[in-house]
């Protein structure tokens, strides 16, 4: 088939589940629609490149391996799509190198800046910024009570009983990603000058004053920015993992746009 056609698409994850398990529905789902039309490649996240988070590392370090990605890929443009610390690094990726990317999906970015925050929204960073020095599993807890609506009762993606090995790399790296969203200065005036279409995906069930909020502001930052809300899903529930064929339909539905 003219590979004109194929649709070559990036997918980086958030911070907990790996790339492959975080996307696996999702490709499946797009490979059902699209058949050999697509060409999706799950990425992990640099983050968790090593046993410990890499020394320096920032959203730099993210962009700089999706940047070696899409080379060692044979990809001169490509599609982006991330979801939480993936979207962040995503938003960054579409600031630094336009020029390669066709489209951009976010599937709730972990953060978005740090100009025009909100009163609740600044509170909601102190929050997380509290989670420093918490033993794991209490860490990883509040973690997660505070990317979800009050009175929504969440929990991690992972199975009960014994962890997976990864999953003692979490709180490490999500650290990690908290300090590098607290020092980078992400460009907005650049995301601004982004002219390709970008999609965001919301859980009606996630933290208003976080997710929410992210939405609002980059809609007024993007030029073709297009909002879909999940009213049943939240952050740890997301729809790119309960719904894969409502978003495999979105995100063919961008690809296409000129």
């Amino acid at each position: 088939m003219d590979t004109a056609t194929v649709h070559r698409v990036l997918l980086l994850p958030g911070s907990v589940l790996p790339a492959g398990p975080a996307y696996g529905a999702l490709i499946s789902a797009l490979h059902a629609r699209l058949g050999d039309a697509v060409q999706p490649v799950a990425k992990e996240l640099e983050v968790y490149a090593g046993p410990t988070p890499p020394a320096g590392y920032s959203l730099e370090t993210e962009v700089a391996g999706v940047v070696r990605a899409a080379r060692e890929l044979g990809w001169d443009t490509f599609h982006l799509v991330g979801y939480s610390g993936g979207g962040a690094a995503s938003l960054a990726v579409a600031a630094r190198h336009p020029e390669l990317l066709l489209s951009l999906a976010l599937l709730e970015p972990a953060w978005a800046g740090n100009w025009g925050w909100s009163a609740a929204h600044r509170a909601l960073w102190e929050q997380y910024a509290e989670l420093d020095g918490l033993p794991p599993e209490e860490f990883m807890a509040r973690f997660v009570r505070l990317g979800v609506r009050p009175g929504v009762t969440a929990g991690l993606p992972v199975p009960g009983g014994e962890q997976p090995p990864w999953m003692a790399l979490r709180p490490a790296g999500i650290r990690a990603l908290l300090e590098a969203f607290s020092t980078y200065d992400l460009d907005r005036s650049a995301l601004a000058r982004f002219d390709r279409p970008v999609y965001f995906a919301l859980g009606g069930l996630s933290n208003p004053d976080d997710y929410g909020e992210v939405a609002d502001r980059l809609s007024g930052v993007f030029r073709r920015f297009r909002l879909e809300v999940f009213p049943d899903r939240h952050h740890f529930d997301p729809p790119h993992r309960v719904e894969p064929d409502r978003v495999a339909a979105s995100l063919a539905a961008l690809w296409d746009e000129d």
